[in-house]
């Protein structure tokens, strides 16, 4: 139980958003039933390979915690307002790199380390299945056929969670200065993958 209620307190921008809807018993209260809903993923969970916890660990099932507890509080729409508006403002955090982006060299050695980075950090090792194209000068293309997000927020029962965290790519990823990211769809939102692609402007 103390490893999850660390991790909820490390998501300070969810409590934020809970509070401008709820008093602060009621916050308590919603809280606490949500770390110890987190406590049962973890331990449901815990046989996952380590790449696949680096994702639902810290983000899925913290968000699937929060959520379906934050709905015996108040409204479907506003639980699910609680998620999308925490995850604008943590990606908002991404603003060092904005400015990091500005630095001539940066969005070509940036494109050039989307490689290794993602097929360490989202590859098979961490429960994706993807699509690698031809390299391309200046530019990166991937597609995810298989997602973990959209895999244990469907089993947790909140399947309209992961959009958000595909929307979070576009947070991140299409407003960094000098580069364009570019989809068409993605796993959470219908589609049949999740397509990146990623260029010099």
């Amino acid at each position: 139980m103390e490893s999850a209620i660390k991790i909820l307190d490390s998501k300070k921008e969810y409590r934020e958003e809970i509070e401008m809807v709820l008093d602060k018993e009621k916050c308590d209260l919603l809280w606490r039933k949500a770390a110890s809903r987190l406590n049962d993923y973890l331990k449901k969970y815990e046989s996952l390979p380590e790449g696949v916890h680096s994702h639902t660990d810290t983000k899925i099932f913290p968000a699937a915690a929060m959520y379906l507890t934050a709905r015996e509080y108040m409204t479907d729409e506003q639980a699910y307002a609680v998620i999308e508006n925490a995850a604008v403002k943590i990606c908002a955090k991404a603003s060092p790199l904005k400015n990091i982006m500005k630095i001539p060299f940066m969005p070509s050695l940036f494109i050039k380390m989307w490689d290794p980075m993602t097929k360490k950090n989202f590859g098979a090792s961490c429960g994706f299945e993807n699509r690698f194209y031809p390299k391309e000068k200046n530019a990166y293309r991937m597609d995810i056929l298989k997602c973990p997000y959209k895999t244990y927020l469907t089993e947790l029962g909140c399947p309209e969670l992961t959009k958000i965290f595909c929307e979070n790519d576009e947070r991140v990823y299409g407003a960094l200065p000098g580069l364009v990211f570019e989809r068409k769809g993605t796993l959470g939102k219908g589609a049949e993958r999740c397509d990146f692609y990623i260029r010099r402007a």
